[in-house]
């Protein structure tokens, strides 16, 4: 565990640099947002026409997992959202843990708020880990497929998942007892519901996942330790692009945990998210775990 924190602390202070360093892409409308990240008032921008819901993994929050990658689209001139679901009243330090059908009605709430907002008839929704199950689960689901344009899933335990370890799920920055404590006297529904043939596995793989007028991408890792086995994430029907990384990045060792902050996967969601404008892209060293 604690190697793994210290990776992904590396990644994300590399990444950091790499956004600072990264130009803007130039805005193409007087409406585009200076900065766009939690902030009611960003318009979207004809560049960027409809705002992004980011959510985080299983045992995170808002202000980590995604947060990276919120900043770095936002630093683009999109209007980003992200809340931190699955938490328990009274303990808002870890998320992701209630059961996935709870979650997934606060996430719909927080959409409709987000819709509201920014004046935008439909969100895309980018998640990982969990946050990338219940990009999926959510728009199945909650009746509002028709608010939804994209959906960028990376690394989703679409098929269920072994978990590969479950204390990995613990991957916060430095606030591992926090989780522990969070397990010991609250519990974990959301694990259970994400196991093979966990009850939100079942409802989202009973009938197709992918719904009309929805477009699709899920990214993942050959080297994903943690939604295992590996091909769980993939969703083989119309409508839905699969990736590897490593199909784009060969050399690129990234496992679960740092897909949030690997700058490879940042441009894999951006060309997601308009692949009208995606373009090739250099690849960055990553790093494993």
């Amino acid at each position: 565990m604690r190697r793994l924190t210290r990776t992904a602390a590396v990644s994300a202070l590399l990444l950091a640099g790499a956004l600072l360093l990264a130009p803007a892409q130039a805005a193409t409308s007087a409406s585009a947002p200076s900065q766009g990240n939690n902030d009611a008032s960003c318009v979207p921008s004809a560049a960027h026409p409809r705002p992004v819901v980011l959510l985080h993994g299983l045992g995170a929050t808002y202000y980590e997992d995604t947060n990276l990658l919120q900043n770095y689209l936002a630093h683009r001139g999109y209007c980003t959202f992200s809340k931190t679901y699955g938490d328990y009243p009274g303990f808002p330090y870890v998320g992701g843990l209630r059961p996935i059908a709870d979650s997934a009605a606060d996430i719909k709430a927080f959409i409709g708020q987000v819709l509201t907002e920014t004046g935008a008839a439909q969100v895309d929704i980018v998640g990982h880990s969990e946050g990338g199950f219940q990009s999926l689960y959510v728009t199945k689901t909650q009746g509002i497929a028709d608010e939804i344009h994209t959906v960028v899933a990376i690394a989703p335990p679409t098929h269920g998942t072994t978990f590969g370890g479950l204390v990995n799920v613990a991957y916060l920055f430095g606030i591992r007892s926090q989780v522990s404590k969070a397990l010991e006297t609250y519990g974990c529904p959301a694990c259970d519901n994400l196991i093979t043939d966990g009850s939100a596995v079942t409802t989202l793989n009973n009938g197709p996942v992918a719904q009309p007028g929805v477009t699709y991408t899920v990214i993942a890792s050959k080297y994903d330790e943690l939604v295992t086995p590996t091909p769980t994430a993939f969703i083989h029907e119309p409508g839905v692009t699969n990736e590897y990384i490593q199909d784009f990045c060969p050399l690129d060792p990234v496992g679960h945990l740092n897909e949030a902050y690997d700058l490879n996967t940042y441009h894999l969601v951006t060309n997601a998210l308009d692949p009208s404008t995606a373009a090739k892209f250099s690849c960055v060293a990553g790093l494993p775990g």
